[in-house]
């Protein structure tokens, strides 16, 4: 039941830029004409100054800087909810048990309502016995909801949160598929 989270955590990994080693020439091999050189890989966006991911400020500054609108829509005594409209879906960051200031967050949760018919309760609890990461949940309207949520710590990185970001987009994208077709995506479920 965790291959498609392993899938998903090495998808996290491949995204925030981790690239497979080229394999060995093999020993005697035939002479070939020179292969074309692979095209430069894209420069990774800048980091964040002063980048911390316990700051919901910064995280927003991240978001935008990779091609969302993030913004910070509400504060409360020890909560902040962040908004993001994005390629790969609008959702939402509640970052809880922050200072007063609205930072030193402790934990954030990823939360993104999928527009299409909610599978039942059976098949709900069936696709979260799938992930070890991806959460569903279904809101009082009846709406499905897919959750990620990950604690946060002084010494998360810059890289380490995108990674976070690329495992929440494989969140989305499995939940996605879970919803077109329920029956079918539990059935290819180790």
């Amino acid at each position: 039941m965790l291959c498609k989270t392993t899938a998903l955590v090495a998808a996290a990994v491949l995204i925030a830029g981790a690239a497979p080693k080229p394999a060995p020439p093999k020993p005697f091999a035939a002479a070939k004409a020179p292969a074309a050189k692979p095209a430069p890989a894209k420069p990774a966006t800048a980091p964040v100054a002063n980048f911390d991911a316990r700051n919901p400020a910064s995280v927003v500054e991240l978001l935008n800087a990779g091609g969302g609108k993030a913004a910070i829509a509400r504060k409360d005594p020890d909560e902040v909810l962040v908004t993001v409209a994005s390629v790969a879906a609008n959702f939402s960051l509640q970052f809880a048990a922050c200072d007063a200031q609205g930072r030193a967050c402790k934990a954030v949760q990823f939360d993104s309502m999928v527009e299409a018919p909610g599978p039942s309760f059976a098949q709900l609890n069936a696709f979260n016995q799938t992930s070890a990461m991806c959460r569903g949940t279904e809101d009082k309207a009846g709406k499905p909801h897919v959750l990620y949520s990950t604690l946060l710590f002084a010494d998360d990185t810059y890289d380490h949160f995108r990674t976070q970001i690329a495992a929440w987009t494989g969140c989305i994208g499995e939940f996605r598929n879970f919803l077109k077709d329920p029956s079918a995506y539990l059935a290819s479920a180790p």
